[in-house]
């Protein structure tokens, strides 16, 4: 079968498309046919080896896939071959095939289509976890989402909505803006053109914003965490800039406000059992249409150079799904 390979750590041209073996399930595993992978920006760092995690050499990009079940090993139960699948397995999904502990997997209905059906883990699941389990957003409440065009950003302003709050949407050009906008976004502030912290005080109000979404930081984290009003919830999801901030804790201390990690990674090995409930959720309302899970394009599975660069030049607004 096809798969893409990362042999050593370097650029998205260095990755090699090559032949392997089928693979085999193992007692708790199952055999899935992947029908759609998705990218996250955090693949362009995982093959360049500045990621958290090094998987040993020759390993797949793609964390998310959506596909159907081919085989079961020893000991499963609840997934038998046939059923229409999802899963998150960190890397390893850009290929034909592969071969998944079956407590990774959630099954989906046949109303959601294999290309929503695989951008759907990382980005909406980190953004309930966040919002609901991190932050405890309230209906009524104001949620500020930066790199609201994104695939995190997307799915912060859409689950944001569902929890029944008002979302001002960040982004850096009037493109990107009006898709927030038709995601759902109350309101919007180009940060490329007009001061993030004085657009925020301006839409904030007198009681400020109580709560920021920031998978970005770099230059944006401070103004941000300014704007917050009395025990507002500051969110670290990512550092998309490159830059990590610094923040000055009087800050804090002077709005009694939190800043609150958001390692969702860690979360679903701690809590399986909560993880799955909470993927049973966004795939039910992603189901309904509640949940758009926007696919910004469908590339072939050969073609994964150009769908990487497209993330890394932050041309994508929604997810880029690898077809193999």
């Amino acid at each position: 079968m096809k798969a893409v390979l990362c042999t050593h750590f370097g650029s998205p041209g260095e990755l090699e498309f090559a032949d392997i073996a089928e693979p085999q399930a193992a007692s708790g595993q199952a055999v899935v046919r992947i029908k759609a992978a998705a990218l996250n920006f955090f693949d362009t760092l995982i093959i360049a080896g500045k990621y958290q995690h090094k998987p040993p050499f020759p390993f797949s990009p793609a964390a998310e896939f959506s596909g159907v079940v081919e085989s079961v090993g020893l000991g499963v139960n609840g997934i038998a071959p046939g059923d229409r699948v999802m899963g998150n397995i960190g890397w390893g999904a850009a290929r034909e095939a592969a071969a998944v502990p079956t407590d990774q997997l959630v099954k989906i209905p046949d109303a959601l289509d294999f290309e929503r059906a695989a951008g759907l883990t990382v980005t909406y699941a980190t953004t309930l976890y966040a919002l609901r389990e991190r932050a405890a957003l309230k209906p009524g409440e104001t949620l500020v989402v930066l790199g609201a065009s994104g695939g995190t950003g997307l799915a912060a302003i859409e689950i944001g909505k569902v929890m029944g709050a008002r979302v001002i949407a960040c982004a850096s050009s009037v493109e990107k803006l009006d898709f927030a906008r038709d995601h759902g976004a109350d309101e919007t502030v180009n940060y490329a053109a007009e001061n993030l912290r004085d657009a925020l005080k301006r839409l904030g109000g007198e009681r400020g914003v109580d709560v920021v979404y920031d998978p970005v930081g770099g230059p944006y984290a401070e103004p941000a965490v300014r704007s917050l009003g009395w025990e507002g919830r500051y969110l670290v999801v990512g550092f998309a800039a490159g830059e990590i901030p610094k923040l000055p804790l009087n800050l804090v201390l002077l709005k009694s406000c939190d800043i609150r990690g958001v390692l969702w990674g860690s979360w679903i090995r701690r809590e399986p059992k909560a993880q799955h409930a909470l993927m049973t959720q966004i795939v039910d309302w992603c189901a309904q249409g509640k949940l758009s899970a926007h696919v910004h394009a469908v590339y072939p599975l050969a073609e994964i150079v150009a769908a990487l660069k497209a993330i890394a030049d932050r041309k994508v607004m929604g997810k880029i799904v690898l077809r193999p």
